[in-house]
């Protein structure tokens, strides 16, 4: 079997490639290039990526190749980025780039030739009844089917993920026992083509400031000034510059500029039991069709462990998630993540209205 496996130079891919050579494949290595070193004043940290993922494929013998993304990245990805957040929407990047990027884009140009493409995601792959569906992982706080909801069933059909049956500490440990170069290297976080860029440097440079006020939702009274509502989103605590906190962003007006926020740890404003899906994406079809009433499901509304307790009904073409528990900061333009009532399958997800 051909396996394109996906190397970042992380502990997780690195692992991937390791079991896979375990269990005898000889996959081809591909390290994408996504990152914006392109562009004048990024400071894309690849070099270390590439240092490891290149002892990688010296180590274990395998062939590797250095493709290049960036136009494509930059022309889906980041566009989708500017755009929902000047409309006023929580984008997600990272989950466009698994389906127009990593699995798209990337499939297109180099996958075709392969029967497989592997990669680090904290997921799994379950076949059933002749017919494959995204599997959550082994290990709940790690997984990442939330970044993978909007994948398609021909892209689903066709990956892997080695490690999605392990626990972190398991991979971290076999990481050691190999003496892989990113055994200890830490996790990445935030979004993968900023590199050392700041988020609200990022957003400032495409889409400039303007300055709004800062008000309380209940009392009304200006607490003080943002310097634009595309750089806050609900759910919000850090970042606002106001004293006697905590203070969450619980509303915009995007019209008028203006960013609401209520005070406290838990302002009962910040939180809600129910969340409204459209262009909702079903991975491996739709599993309910046409149903009255509500049925009992698992979601997730942001990257968080775990996942919430809650009913789906139907309304026309879209859907509603009602929670069995209020939930922190639910965010026009994030996408709501919907499982089985075991949060064993991963059905698919919707764009929070």
């Amino acid at each position: 079997m051909e396996i394109a496996a996906l190397v970042s130079g992380g502990v997780d891919s690195s692992v991937m490639l390791h079991l896979l050579k375990e269990q005898g494949y000889d996959p081809t290595i591909f390290y994408i290039k996504i990152g914006m070193d392109n562009q004048e004043g990024w400071d894309c940290p690849s070099e270390e990526d590439l240092e490891i993922t290149s002892w990688l494929a010296h180590n274990y013998g395998c062939r590797m190749e250095v493709v290049d993304l960036q136009k494509e990245y930059w022309d889906l990805v980041v566009a989708y980025t500017i755009d929902s957040v000047k409309n006023g929407f929580t984008p997600n990047p990272d989950v466009m780039c698994n389906r127009l990027i990593k699995f798209g884009a990337f499939e297109e140009k180099f996958g075709k030739d392969f029967d497989k493409i592997a990669t680090g995601h904290y997921a799994t792959v379950v076949e059933e009844n002749n017919k494959f569906f995204l599997g959550t992982a082994k290990d709940p706080v790690k997984d990442q089917t939330d970044f993978l909801a909007q994948i398609t069933y021909h892209q689903l059909s066709k990956l892997m993920f080695p490690v999605g049956k392990l626990m972190k500490k398991e991979v971290r440990r076999i990481a050691l026992e190999a003496s892989l170069p990113s055994a200890t290297r830490k996790d990445s976080q935030g979004i993968c083509f900023l590199g050392k860029i700041n988020y609200n440097d990022f957003i400032k440079r495409f889409i400039g400031e303007k300055e709004g006020p800062i008000i309380e939702l209940e009392t009304g009274k200006q607490l003080g000034t943002h310097q634009g509502f595309w750089f806050h989103t609900i759910g919000q605590r850090k970042g606002l510059g106001l004293s006697q906190g905590p203070w969450f962003v619980v509303k915009k007006d995007i019209g008028q500029n203006i960013v609401y926020v209520s005070n406290g740890y838990d302002p009962v404003s910040a939180y809600g039991t129910e969340v409204n899906l459209h262009h909702f994406n079903f991975i491996s079809g739709d599993p309910w069709g046409d149903f009255p009433g509500q049925i009992p499901i698992r979601f997730k509304i942001r990257h968080v462990s775990g996942f919430t307790q809650g009913h789906i009904e139907k309304q026309g073409d879209n859907y509603r998630i009602i929670s069995s528990e209020p939930v922190l900061g639910i965010a026009a333009g994030q996408f709501g993540v919907v499982y089985d009532a075991e949060a064993r399958i991963c059905y698919g997800s919707g764009v929070i209205a």
